[in-house]
Formats: structure tokens, sequence, C-alpha cells
């Protein structure tokens, strides 16, 4: 039998599931409501902590309102 290798966590990056996509929106969305909040006007921290409202709901609860617009958008599931 062969023994698996220990390593970091590593989603696969062959194809842009919508698991990726969530979390690339997710980063951009949070890297742009900052730096508008840092730059623009300091209320642009509410959509930043807006998104990781919904990120902690969604690992808690498992629905995910970008998954489903993603998917309707033709993006696939892993």
């Amino acid at each position: 039998m062969e023994k698996e290798k220990k390593c970091a966590y590593r989603i696969d990056t062959d194809h842009w599931y919508i698991e990726r996509s969530v979390y690339a929106a997710a980063g951009i969305f949070v890297l742009g409501s900052a730096l508008l909040a840092f730059f623009v006007h300091p209320n642009w921290i509410y959509f930043t902590m807006f998104i990781g409202v919904m990120l902690i709901g969604f690992s808690v609860t498992g629905y995910c309102p970008m998954a489903i617009i993603m998917n309707k958008c033709g993006i696939k599931k892993k």
C-alpha cells in the first residue's frame, strides 16, 4: 500500500470550479473594498464586513448566494 504524503491542503487548479471561483471573488471583493475604504471613504469597510459575515454564514450553513449566481452563469461544480 502506497503511503500518503502529508502536505498542506491544496485544491485542483486545472479548472475554475464554483468553489475556486467563490474564493477568487471573495478575495477580489475584500481587497477592493479595503482599498476603497482606505482611499475613497471609510464607510466602504462595511462592505468588507458584509463579505466576512457571508463567508462565515457559508461555512456554518453551506448556503452561498455567490455560488448560486455562478452556477446560473454556467460555472460547473467540482
